[in-house]
Order: structure tokens, then sequence, then C-alpha cells
């Protein structure tokens, strides 16, 4: 390929786009960063005013590849990823500036594009009495085209599943510059899409074809623990029972490298109106699968987890968990003397494993907690449980809000996200846990401090080592520790990645958890959507390990989330404003 000339791209994207582009070394800092390891500067950035920004972007991008020029397009949102699945040395689409519309709200569904952020959308959904139940624990700052890019989960997703089960439907810019609906097709539907002579017919014929004639060695290689992000979900897009094909199920969680979504469409669940939190303060790892698997039995909508290190940050920085309560200090404080006493005593146990319980009425989310509760007793354990919810607020809030202390709290060390995500199944979990202490017990990670958080209904770890990034040898630390950790998670037929997906830090990893077949597969499917590779390349498939790790981020700097936005609705062409709606304390200010 040639070397791209960026001065001449940056005029003729400045004739083609209407949006803004931004070459200042100030911007491309910023994006520079996501929350992982890595460090990778653009040299564009093009902030899309609306999708035929997006069209006439892919289709110049599309055409200078065909004469070997090295440009790509590597789309964000709000750059919460943990694994550097953002991060070009080309050009970034920047969505959070103008695509950050949320529309056509109902009692059923919504519509967002990728730069509006969760807690946004949220509130919009809630006016209408539902949600869309799998917002990671980064709700507050995550946008939306980063949880469909990676099919995020999170606490509730034990009970109600990931991203991809809520995409109704997605709108798509293709590589080379084509718009689509893509949305399930089936029967005489489906015939037709095959036949158009589009890029998306071209892309439905093939994807039918790869899935028609591969479809054992497919299911064969689906993952078989509870949730997955790595791969391509190949495994999802055609029902044998009837012939349908849905690529929504591929665009979803392909982290941006097969199509650019300029909005999505989702549906949700209604939320229970009472909610009460079994809290379990567990002095070592040594009984914690067996006490995972016994509070499964209960049925909880969600087992959630964070370790001593948390605690004490969190206990430590008080104010800020305090401010995201936002309630009286004074009273706050009063609430948090058991977990101060805990500090002073030293007393904090290994792991906090908090199980919550819902329904429809107070007795019956009272009569679960209390047969769980006795039953969990028995593990002679310090164990309780909340009577209200503003009781279960503050293991949220800690909960919640690890990452960001660890991230933002810890001078002369810094967060290393790297195995950061893996999943088992539960049932494993007594056999696995000791095996994953004895690499930890190794001299070479003796002195590595880190913290274990995550969902552990679903034997979903967030283990993240916490490190001086330029001592001697980390870097090789960090590595032979995945290559370890992610060895034992295959011998359990788990997986690497069960929320935060692959990008830079995991991609090159994929063949030690698919077969070769598979591999091909998913390299099948990349050429099908993009035969050029426009789409943020390097990311999943033809993935150069040596590229990332030369990457690592050497300073101690970390993303700054933008302040929270105003919400824009529209109306169904998505063009008009007709009506901004901000809110305030709960309440609608509406102006015309």
């Amino acid at each position: 390929m040639n070397q791209p000339n960026y001065k001449d791209i940056l005029e003729d994207l400045q004739k083609a786009v209407v949006g803004d582009i931004s070459t200042t070394e100030e911007d491309r800092e910023k994006l520079a960063r996501d929350t992982s390891l890595f460090y990778v500067k653009p040299e564009i950035i093009v902030y899309p005013r609306n999708r035929d920004d997006v069209s006439r972007l892919l289709a110049y991008a599309s055409e200078a590849r065909k004469y070997n020029v090295d440009i790509s397009v590597t789309f964000r949102s709000a750059g919460t990823c943990m694994t550097g699945g953002s991060l070009t040395n080309s050009i970034v689409v920047d969505t959070t500036k103008y695509l950050t519309r949320i529309s056509e709200v109902t009692d059923f569904s919504a519509t967002a594009e990728p730069g509006a952020l969760y807690r946004d959308f949220e509130k919009k959904t809630l006016l209408h009495g539902w949600i869309m139940p799998s917002y990671p624990a980064s709700r507050d700052i995550a946008g939306i085209g980063g949880i469909v890019s990676n099919n995020s989960g999170g606490e509730k997703t034990l009970t109600y599943g990931k991203t991809e089960k809520y995409v109704r439907s997605l709108d798509v810019v293709f590589a080379n510059g084509e718009r689509e609906w893509l949305r399930p097709f089936e029967g005489e539907e489906l015939e037709k899409k095959m036949q158009e002579e589009t890029e998306s017919g071209r892309i439905h014929r093939e994807m039918y074809a790869l899935v028609t004639e591969n479809y054992d060695l497919i299911m064969k290689s689906k993952p078989s623990v509870s949730k997955n992000s790595s791969g391509y979900y190949l495994w999802n897009i055609f029902n044998k029972e009837t012939g349908g094909l849905d690529l929504t199920k591929i665009v979803v969680g392909s982290q941006g490298t097969l199509a650019a979504v300029v909005s999505a469409t989702f549906s949700g669940v209604i939320p229970k109106t009472h909610s009460r939190m079994i809290v379990m303060f567990i002095p070592s790892t040594e009984r914690l699968g067996e006490i995972i698997l016994r509070i499964l039995k209960h049925k909880p909508e969600s087992v959630e987890s964070y370790d001593d290190h948390t605690f004490k940050i969190a206990i430590k920085f008080f104010k800020d968990i305090a401010i995201k309560m936002g309630g009286n200090m004074f009273t706050l404080g009063l609430q948090f003397l058991p977990e101060f006493w805990m500090v002073l005593t030293g007393g904090v146990p290994k792991i906090i494993l908090m199980a919550e319980f819902t329904g429809d009425s107070e007795d019956d989310v009272n009569q679960q907690v209390k047969v769980a509760y006795e039953d969990m007793k028995s593990f002679n354990m310090p164990i309780k449980y909340t009577s209200t919810a503003w009781g279960s607020k503050k293991y949220w809030t800690f909960r919640r809000e690890s990452f960001n202390l660890l991230r933002s709290r810890l001078s002369g060390m810094r967060t290393a996200p790297t195995i950061d995500d893996i999943v088992v199944h539960p049932q494993d979990l007594p056999l696995f846990l000791p095996k994953l202490d004895v690499i930890f017990a190794k001299d070479a990670y003796k002195g590595l401090v880190y913290t274990v958080a995550g969902h552990m209904g679903d034997a979903n770890f967030h283990i993240i080592p916490l490190v001086n990034i330029h001592a001697e040898g980390i870097v090789d630390t960090l590595h032979n520790l995945m290559e370890e950790v992610f060895t034992l998670v295959f011998e359990f037929k788990g997986s690497m990645s069960g929320e935060h997906n692959d990008g830079l830090l995991r991609s090159s990893y994929l063949p030690k958890m698919f077969s070769p077949e598979m591999i091909t597969l998913f390299e099948k499917t990349k050429n099908i959507f993009d035969p050029l590779h426009v789409l943020n390349p390097g990311k999943k498939v033809f993935a150069d390990k040596d590229f990332a790790w030369k990457h690592i981020d050497m300073e101690e700097k970390h993303v700054v989330i933008k302040p929270e936005p105003k919400v824009v609705y529209v109306d169904k062409t998505h063009d008009v404003v007709f009506q901004e709606i901000k809110i305030q304390d709960g309440r609608e200010e509406k102006s015309a």
C-alpha cells in the first residue's frame, strides 16, 4: 500500500464533508486514547453532521484504497472502550458532536444515533416506562455507538441478556458508502433482498451462502458460556427453522469493522418496581465458587461484586461516592459508618458480593430475600440485607464507579485492562478459581496488585492489574499473564471477553479461542462486508500483535468524558429538530 498524503486528503474531505474536520494537535491527542492500555494518534478527525457525511467519507476512503492509498476509517463515540477498539493512526470519526439524536421514543422502542449517551437515552425511555437493560457499569458515560459495537452487557445481563437481544434494526453505511436499513429478512422478502444488484444485496447473498454452507461448523464453534463478545457472531444470524437471515446480529459486536452504524433502534424491558439486596462479605476466594452457585439457585436478578482494593479506594474517596449518590454529606456519612469501621479495624473482606432481588410487589421481594438470606447464612460469613432501595444504592455506586475511581485516583499506578473480561461456566468456578489462584501465586506475578470485580452470576470476572507502567519488564509481565490466564479460560471452554470485546488488546488471541476453520470464516466475513478493509482494520481479524504492544500508553492520562449534553428529539426524517428537552432534577424543561 502507498503512504497517504494527509494534506491532500484533508483538502478533499473539506470539500466532501458538511461537518467539521480537525487536525489540531490538541484534538488528535485527545482522541489518541480510550480507557485501554493503548495510545494511537489519528491523523484526521471528522465530526460528521449527518448520515450523508458518513456516506461521502466512506465512499472517498473506499475509492482511495482502490488505488492502494493506505487510509482507513474508525468510528468512535464516548471513548470508554477498554480494548483500543476505537483507536487508529488514520481517520477517526467522532460521533459525539452531532450524531447524538434520540428519536421515535414510544412505549415499545426508541432510536438513537451513536454519539448519544446511554444516560440520556434511558431518561427518555423511562418516560415511557421501560429501559434497555444491557447497559454497562459505565452507564453514565457510555455512548450508544460503543454499546452496540461492543455488544455490551452489565449488571442485568444475568436475567435479561446482552445488547444483541434488544437491537431491532440498524441504519448502517457499508464500506463503499452505500446506506442500508438492516433488519431480519426471511421468505420472499429475503429472496428479494438477495436478488438486489446493490452492495446490500451482494452482502446478504454471500453471507447467506457462508452460514448455510458452514452451518454445522459454526454452531459447533459457538461459545457455550452465557455471554461472549469475542469474534464475529456467525452463529446468531441464520435461523435454520425459518430460513431467515438477520445481519444486525453480526454488526452488533463487530467494533465497527463491518459497517458504520449511524442509528440503532432498540426494544427493552419494563423494570420491576421493587428491589432488595443481600450483601455478603466474603473473607477469601476459597469458597467463592460454591457461594455463587448457591445464591444463583434463588434466581436473583443480578449478582455483582467488587474486592477489597476497590472497597478501600471507594472509602478513601468517599466524597466522590457521596457526590454520585446525590445526598446530604452528613446523612451519607452515617450510612457508611459500618464501612468506615471495617477499614479502621482491618476487617475488610476480600470480596463483597451483591445479590439483588426484584419483583412487582414489596411482599414478593421480601419473601425472596428472606429465603435466600436464611440459606446463605450457613456459610458463616458476615451477611446483611438492605431494607430500602436507598440502602442498596451505596453498594451499586461502589460497583459502578470502581473502574473510574481506579483510573482517576491512583497516583503512580495505572489500570492495565488485559484479563479484564474473562468468562467461564458458573458450575466450573470451584475448579477454575483455585487454578487461577495458582497462576497469580507464581513468582512472576507475586508483586502484582490487581482488583477483582464483575458479574459473578455469569462467572464474568473483571480482573484489573494496577501497575507502574514504567517498571522494568512490566509490559512483558502483562503479556505473559494474558497468555496464561487465557489458556486456562479456554481449557474450561470459556471466553476471553464477555462484554468488552477484542480490539487491539485481544484480536490477536482469537486463533487460540477458535479453530483455524472458524478464523477463516471470520476473515471471509470481513472480506464480504469490507473487501478493501476500509473500516477499522486490525481489529477482530488480520490483527497485528506487535503493532498493539508497540502502542502501549506510557503516560498516566485519561479520557475526559464531555459534560452532559442536551437530548434532542427529531422527527422521523431524522433531519428536522422540532423540540429540545433538557432534564433537570428529574423534571422536563421544554423549548421550541
